[in-house]
């Protein structure tokens, strides 16, 4: 079968017939073998037919890079986006959109689903994140009985039990369709910092030996500390096999990493790649300039050496992707997240290390992670094989753990289904007691101890959250109540974002201080924050004040960061640039995008929830502020 000039492989062919008889389809496939292909043709077909598509994904720049592909391929008004702080043409036959927002409106019946006739899940294998899965599991449990899907993947162990358990809850068929076999197949190798490049059994072989762990001083034993391999020394040894995408788990170490290496200068200067990066940046504004990361990256890329992460500016972040994309950089300095549906294969990908720190603890990658990765390796129709290179320090090793991660993409998806209060409000209000009990054993939780033969009590969850929430107000006589019913249409931080906007409370705030919740509300802390003008005066130390005889309130630790937070928002408030604010935080240009992104989101949420106009006034008039403020640097 032959579409856009391309021979469709067995696979995808597999997909495209049960997808035009009307079948659901689960694809479970290495990455770079194709499964867009197949999204391609079910959006092609569709449009042909007027339905109408969602496109769903796990992370906003995903949907931006979609949105961008998708209007090339079928014109500008036939595509649309949306995301938190982003609409752009919402009445478009094919939407795109992070898998949170369709979430969000197949949970609440929004009525623009009613002509949806598929759904495409890219990355459906996020079901099994701890904190997001629920969201993949609630959008597949609240769309529409007529709504298809088409759910793409990377290997999934247990494909057939997830397409299984979909076809059970929604009464149709649902196909399987598993391609192991890539088209360029993947090298495992290691570098040991005697060895270099070589395989796992050979450095495991080199530390049992005495004379590579020890040293013998006047007839003594003495243990040798070996250093740590060198990323310098691995991408010299890589020679031509570049270009070369080189993992690290931190966003800091991208940046030290890809210094380290440019000052030792392996690769020739470009005239073309510094002609590029001076024509991007002449079109930015000038300030960009004077930010660290644009410093560095000027002086690095021409030596064809880039680093990317979320901290940086989409402007830095699309010159690198173009960059790469085109093929002028030989080294790419990554966090994980670039591994993540955008399609920017190189010849070779390395492993700084095999361990991260997933928020909680210093853990093993997990096969599906490895294999995310490891997958970028291999240029179809230019490689004949994809080379994968992970550091080893040999002393600290878990050389079973290795192999285990390294051998087979074996871990199977496990639901991380819980229940919130706003699916709890949205079930209340939306469902009869009767359906509530049929959506409670739909989860693939529960289907999943079922097949086991173990038994879920959702039920026991349920009542005891809606015991918690009527304590609260928010439910009365088994309906809910006008808080309730504002916290129904707020998709996190509900209990938050309700008493303070959905209360008398906020009353007593001028706008200044609504914009500091709004921050306070979305930002998440970390350990390594630091804010270095903290605004302590009166207006806003009296927030505290004013919220101290609401229980739910006063005991909020985010009330903590007040000060911290309104040195963020003054900037904006009073109509400076973005570029004000840079130095005030240990925040990376990045992450205060995303909180003023957050802002956004959360507004346009209040909006829809409150009937005060005099709040929604304000709060139409913050939203202008904010994106005046974002526009400078080219965000949305």
């Amino acid at each position: 079968m032959q579409y856009l000039g391309l021979t469709l492989d067995p696979f995808q062919e597999d997909a495209v017939h049960a997808l035009e008889n009307n079948r659901s389809v689960v694809v479970s496939a290495p990455t770079g073998s194709g499964k867009t292909l197949i999204a391609n043709y079910l959006i092609d077909v569709s449009l042909k037919e007027n339905k109408k598509v969602i496109y769903t994904a796990p992370i906003k720049a995903l949907s931006n890079q979609k949105f961008k592909e998708f209007k090339k391929l079928y014109g500008i008004g036939k595509v649309g986006l949306m995301t938190g702080d982003t609409v752009i043409d919402s009445q478009a036959p094919v939407l795109i959109m992070t898998t949170e927002i369709y979430r969000n409106m197949v949970l609440v019946k929004d009525r623009q689903i009613d002509d949806v006739a598929a759904v495409i899940f890219d990355e459906v294998h996020y079901i099994n994140d701890i904190e997001r899965g629920y969201v993949w599991e609630e959008s597949l449990i609240f769309s529409p009985s007529h709504v298809r899907f088409l759910c793409l993947s990377a290997t999934i162990p247990n494909a057939k039990e997830l397409a299984e358990w979909i076809s059970s809850i929604k009464g149709h068929p649902v196909d399987t369709i598993i391609h192991e076999k890539r088209v360029v197949p993947l090298e495992h190798k290691f570098f040991d910092i005697d060895l270099g490049i070589t395989s796992i059994q050979e450095i495991e072989k080199l530390k049992r030996l005495p004379h590579a762990n020890f040293s013998f001083e006047r007839g003594r034993k003495k243990k040798l500390r070996i250093p740590a391999p060198s990323h310098v020394d691995l991408i010299r040894e890589l020679g031509d096999n570049v270009p070369c995408l080189y993992f690290i788990f931190s966003r800091e170490g991208t940046e030290d990493k890809a210094y380290e290496l440019f000052k030792k200068a392996p690769f020739p200067y470009s005239q073309e790649i510094a002609r590029i990066v001076t024509e991007e940046l002449s079109q930015a504004p000038p300030e960009i300039n004077r930010i660290e990361s644009a410093r560095v990256l000027r002086e690095i890329l021409p030596r064809q050496i880039a680093f990317h992460h979320a901290g940086l500016l989409p402007v830095l972040k699309n010159i690198v992707e173009d960059l790469f994309a085109k093929g002028l950089i030989k080294v790419l300095f990554a966090t994980e997240t670039f591994a993540v549906g955008i399609n920017m294969p190189a010849k070779t990908v390395c492993f700084d290390s095999l361990r991260k720190f997933d928020g909680i603890n210093h853990r093993y990658l997990n096969t599906k992670e490895y294999f995310q990765m490891a997958g970028r390796a291999g240029r179809r129709g230019i490689d004949t094989h994809g080379l994968v290179v992970s550091m080893v320090y040999r002393q600290m090793a878990d050389f079973e753990k290795i192999r285990q991660i390294t051998a087979k993409d074996s871990d199977p998806i496990y639901s991380q289904f819980r229940l919130g209060v706003n699916t709890l409000l949205n079930m209340i209000n939306l469902h009869s007691p009767e359906e509530n009990e049929i959506i409670l054993r739909q989860s693939f939780m529960a289907y999943q101890f079922k097949v086991r033969g173990r038994k879920l009590d959702m039920h026991t969850r349920f009542m005891n959250l809606a015991k918690r929430l009527e304590k609260m107000g928010y439910l009365g006589s088994g309906r809910l109540t006008e808080k309730g019913m504002f916290a129904s249409k707020i998709y996190s931080e509900e209990i938050l974002t309700t008493e303070l906007f959905g209360t008398g409370i906020i009353q007593q705030f001028d706008e200044l201080q609504i914009m500091v919740l709004l921050a306070l509300i979305v930002y998440e802390p970390r350990v390594k924050d630091r804010f270095f003008a903290p605004l302590n005066y009166p207006k806003i130390l009296g927030i505290r004040h004013a919220v101290r005889d609401n229980p739910e309130l006063r005991k909020d630790r985010k009330f903590d960061y007040l000060p911290a937070l309104a040195s963020l928002v003054e900037p904006c408030f009073d109509r400076k640039t973005f570029f004000d604010l840079i130095e005030l935080s240990s925040l990376s240009e990045g992450d205060l995008i995303r909180l003023f992104g957050q802002m956004l989101d959360r507004i346009q949420q209040i909006r829809r929830a409150s009937t005060n106009h005099s709040l929604n006034a304000v709060l139409a008039n913050l939203s202008d502020k904010i994106r005046l403020f974002l526009d400078e640097v080219n965000v949305l």
